[in-house]
């Protein structure tokens, strides 16, 4: 176990092509590291610090920025394909050969390709949060850059539940996002944060034939995590990746949005430890 946490590993630096990579790694030393992908806009500040450090005590967790997001260089994609290609150019960088992946939002979708396509380097998969590809009610027609502008209030309004216990969470949330002091990463731009919705948009268009063909291929043991009252990613897109991956198991939190896993911490970081407990994916 290093010393390093979410609040004071270094930003870290790694040229692939043209693009230079940053990231940050800490946590328990081990042969698989736990490697984290981000959703909409957010940069590596952007994850609960609450998570991260659980998550720490027991994997070698690595934190990276998209393509042109944060303090990594580059025109950021807009599809998840591109995005997911970055990714392998990342490890590839880093030498990592073999690793488990957790993604949120976007990073889902990262994380569902990932384990289609390079089935050999991802052991595990937990999705949080995220639709299968052409899921339902995925024209994302209502994001949009400006919406960080007002940090606080998209994450109190689409990120946490209306209820007085989910929005005491959000500020609480709100609040655990700045204990990281030093080395801050930069905000995604304007430009970068439209990519990424394109990537949105497209991975919600319903494929012409065989919808669920791509999950159905996926067959890494897979933990998905969802908010019974998701405003961003409806809940039935949850019961849909259940439904079609080889095997998978799904947990819903009660009250709680898109950050469910943020709200619900402490039991998120306990069912996480029991799924790597579990028999060898």
């Amino acid at each position: 176990m290093t010393a390093l946490t979410h609040e004071t590993a270094p930003t870290l630096f790694v040229q692939s092509g043209g693009t230079r990579f940053a990231y940050r790694q800490f946590g328990r030393k081990g042969d698989v590291p736990l490697l984290l992908l981000n959703y909409l806009g957010a940069n590596m500040d952007d994850w609960d610090p609450t998570v991260t450090n659980g998550l720490a005590a027991e994997h070698d967790v690595i934190l990276w920025d998209y393509p042109g997001i944060g303090s990594s260089s580059g025109e950021t994609p807009s599809t998840v394909a591109a995005l997911t290609k970055a990714c392998v150019a990342f490890c590839q960088a880093l030498e990592i050969t073999r690793f488990d992946v957790m993604g949120f939002s976007l990073g889902g979708m990262i994380a569902q390709q990932l384990g289609f396509e390079h089935p050999s380097m991802v052991r595990r998969i937990l999705l949080l949060g995220t639709p299968p590809r052409g899921g339902e009610d995925l024209s994302f027609t209502d994001r949009s850059a400006d919406e960080r502008d007002s940090f606080e209030g998209l994450v109190l309004n689409a990120l946490f539940s209306p209820s007085e216990t989910s929005q005491a969470a959000g500020r609480a949330f709100l609040e655990r996002l700045k204990l990281r002091v030093a080395d801050r990463d930069k905000p995604a731009s304007k430009s970068s944060i439209n990519a990424e919705i394109a990537a949105l948009r497209e991975w919600g268009v319903v494929p012409s034939t065989n919808r669920f063909a791509m999950l159905q291929q996926i067959r890494q043991t897979t933990l998905i995590v969802y908010g019974n009252k998701d405003v961003v990613v409806t809940p039935i897109n949850a019961l849909l990746l259940v439904q079609h991956l080889q095997n998978a198991q799904l947990i819903i939190y009660p009250d709680s949005s898109h950050l469910a896993f943020s709200q619900h911490a402490e039991t998120f970081l306990k069912h996480v430890q029991l799924f790597f407990q579990g028999s060898a994916g």
